[in-house]
């Protein structure tokens, strides 16, 4: 297959939104800078990966840091407000408004799995008897994201996201 044809087509790679939680970018509370959710170790000292995992989230800027260990967890699914992270229900920092809705990303690498699906003209999914094809992060994606359409817009708005990291 040559590069050029490389970028035209996208292959589902079956992340769901789970994947991309060990490492979340988010607005801080104390000083509205960009401050990191990650994992943080256990009890045992080692860094459990799973949705449950204690996190902490730390702010470079200001020094914040808080601790969350086996609370309730809430995933954002009003697509017509600022997204959240699921542990310290603070505002996402890579996200931006459109006229269609929200688009947002946990970080760098769901963002770019966003960008690559929809700037590819070729989108190949998971078949249809495959019982995990509805849970993946890019079949989930509402359809006026996934619509030919809408592709300048929602790319103009990946970067002015991407954009918002250089302004820290």
């Amino acid at each position: 297959m040559s590069s050029s044809s490389m970028h035209h087509r996208f292959r589902d790679p079956r992340s769901t939104k789970y994947h991309f939680l060990a490492s979340v970018l988010v607005c801080c509370p104390g000083c509205e800078k960009v401050a990191h959710v990650g994992t943080a170790p256990g009890q045992s000292g080692v860094h459990d990966q799973g949705l449950f995992a204690p996190r902490r989230l730390v702010c470079r800027n200001c020094g914040m840091a808080k601790e969350w260990s086996r609370g309730s967890v809430a995933l954002h699914r009003d697509r017509h407000a600022p997204a959240t992270d699921p542990y310290f229900n603070a505002r996402l920092w890579l996200q931006t408004e459109t006229r269609h809705g929200w688009i947002w990303a946990y970080n760098l690498e769901h963002l770019d799995l966003i960008r690559r699906f929809v700037q590819a003209p070729l989108r190949e999914g998971i078949p249809w008897h495959d019982h995990g094809r509805k849970m993946t992060v890019v079949a989930r994606l509402p359809a006026w994201m996934q619509q030919a359409k809408n592709r300048d817009e929602v790319l103009r708005a990946i970067a002015r996201i991407h954009a918002s990291l250089l302004r820290t």
